[in-house]
């Protein structure tokens, strides 16, 4: 082995808020941790480049019967209350412990008691960092995983990638792994997700692990026309206007975002935050400063000029699916692996329906800290023989062609032939099946083409295993989304309007050369991968 070469109990992947929790517990737990990040652990990802909400709410019972209901026919009745209670619990306590252990400076009300029930992305993920660091764990920064590796058994045993500032590879022996990467957002653009290419999936998926809610993965983000910022909370002040100054009747940030989808097929639509009062426009300034940064360089003034918007995709960072959790711990079918944040399903908490913060962050604080706990126990479980395991590769699409290998940078024209089936409105968002079908037979044409042929070496590979990773993530979507005939959810269909009581169920899918579907009620909770009772594509 070249390049550097360690041995720990877990290695975190990512460098988020679910990866640091995940860090930061498994460490507190005893555990020897490693943490490798693609970009700069505390700085990447969409939470560090912006504010979000937190689904905190006080033990009071009305106040978490409450929290729980608001959003379960949002969701489409698939979210699970059980769970929904205990990330209500998890979260209390870990918001609580950034007040007194991270001294996080949460903003006071007018009562003088403090407000918890959000965070400034920047400042709450360099507290992180620092306490992550501070708890004894590893980080490596600039250094993106590229495939997960197993002993002969199939248990994860560790993981290979590439430092990029010192121009080598790497590779990390460990016990127990958590994939805490972050959906996919397709490089679409949106603002802190183009480090989020679904390549954990891709790594689990190549180890045997499942994901489920993949229909539920066609979100698209409101941001001025040019601009990254899809904060879309502050459009619900927003009139929308057809380009010739007419009301676009039926456009909002919800509910209305398919008629601003319709629009833009024909034309632009312009926006302007003509609702909000004098008081609103003060305490939206303080709460969200990044928001307004893009409106002050180009010189508009939001709540009396009217701008050009547009919908950029953010996949399964503001969908729900993700990697399938089959234990309390955020264990996954794999041993040895578990999965926290956007890279796992959130349909846990919020079924078929999430966005921006709130139970996403909520979701990362929890998942991230069962996940390392979890990961720092099975460490422990496997005593001294973990360092010792063989080391079986796992990696496939990009790393390792099945045929001739192609052109270098040909991960190029897969990112262009993705981005072709599931960045415009009408073959994403504005869902038929005939167009899914359509879509998918030629995204598993570029899978395959890939499979074949892609490669690259070095630093390269980083991009070619995200364009495969991008690629895998696409079909999973679209096969999940046939699978469901009926709108649930945010996973709509055009040609079946209407939500179906006997698809009261989730789908999980599967695979890579052969893609697979198969239903799971609610209450299953398996502890064991189940043969797939389909194929997809």
């Amino acid at each position: 082995m070249t390049g550097l070469d360690l041995t720990t109990d877990v290695l975190v992947v990512g460098g988020g808020p679910a990866a640091t929790w995940a860090a930061l517990k498994a460490a507190q737990d005893g555990a020897d941790v490693v943490l490798a990040d693609k970009g700069y652990c505390g700085t990447s990802g969409a939470t560090a480049s912006a504010g979000t909400g937190v689904w905190y709410v006080p033990p009071e019972p009305a106040a978490r019967e409450a929290a729980m209901a608001s959003r379960e026919a949002l969701g489409g009745f698939l979210a699970d209350r059980r769970w929904m209670a205990r990330v209500l619990d998890q979260t209390y306590e870990g918001v609580n412990e950034l007040a007194a252990a991270a001294r996080y400076p949460f903003p006071t009300g007018p009562d003088g008691k403090q407000l918890r029930n959000g965070l400034q992305g920047p400042e709450y993920m360099r507290r992180m960092r620092i306490r992550v660091q501070r708890a004894g764990a590893r980080v490596l920064d600039h250094s993106p995983v590229t495939e997960l590796l197993t002993d002969p058994s199939g248990a994860v045993a560790g993981a290979r990638g590439y430092r990029r500032q010192a121009g080598q590879p790497y590779r990390v022996r460990a016990g127990a792994v958590v994939l805490a990467t972050g959906g996919c957002a397709f490089l679409s653009g949106a603002l802190g997700c183009n480090v989020n290419t679904g390549d954990g999936a891709l790594f689990a998926a190549e180890a045997g692990a499942e994901l489920s809610g993949m229909e539920f993965s066609n979100a698209y983000g409101i941001a001025p026309e040019g601009t990254s910022v899809t904060k879309t909370a502050f459009y619900s002040f927003a009139t929308f206007y057809h380009e010739d100054g007419t009301v676009l009747e039926g456009a909002a940030s919800q509910g209305g975002r398919s008629v601003i989808a319709r629009a833009l097929l024909g034309g632009k639509v312009y926006c302007r935050l003509d609702r909000a009062d004098a008081a609103a426009r003060r305490a939206m300034r303080l709460a969200q400063p990044n928001f307004f940064l893009t409106f002050d360089r180009l010189g508009i003034d939001p709540f009396t000029q009217r701008f050009a918007v547009t919908l950029l995709a953010e996949g399964t960072v503001r969908g729900t699916g993700g990697i399938r959790i089959t234990g309390d711990d955020c264990s996954t079918t794999v041993p040895g692996l578990y999965a926290a944040g956007d890279a796992a399903t959130r349909e846990l908490i919020c079924g078929g329906f999430t966005g921006g913060g709130s139970h996403n962050a909520a979701w990362a604080i929890s998942s991230g800290t069962w996940a390392g706990r979890g990961a720092a126990r099975h460490a422990r479980s496997l005593g001294v023989r973990s360092a010792t395991r063989r080391l079986v590769a796992a990696g496939g699409a990009g790393l390792r062609p099945t045929g001739v290998p192609g052109p270098a940078g040909g991960f190029r024209d897969v990112v262009a032939a993705v981005q072709g089936e599931v960045l415009p409105y009408e073959k994403n968002y504005l869902r038929h099946g005939d167009r899914l079908t359509a879509s998918l037979e030629v995204l598993d044409s570029v899978w395959e083409a890939s499979r074949a042929s892609l490669h690259a070496a070095g630093g390269e590979a980083v991009r070619a295993r995200q364009a495969a990773a991008m690629a895998a993530h696409a079909r999973w979507m679209y096969a999940a989304a046939l699978a469901r005939t009926e709108t649930r959810g945010m996973a709509k269909r055009l040609d079946f309007p209407a939500q179906d009581p006997a698809q009261h169920h989730r789908v999980v899918t599967g695979g890579l050369d052969r893609v697979w579907t198969r239903t799971e009620p609610l209450a299953a909770v398996p502890s064991a991968p189940a043969a797939p009772l389909g194929v997809a594509s």
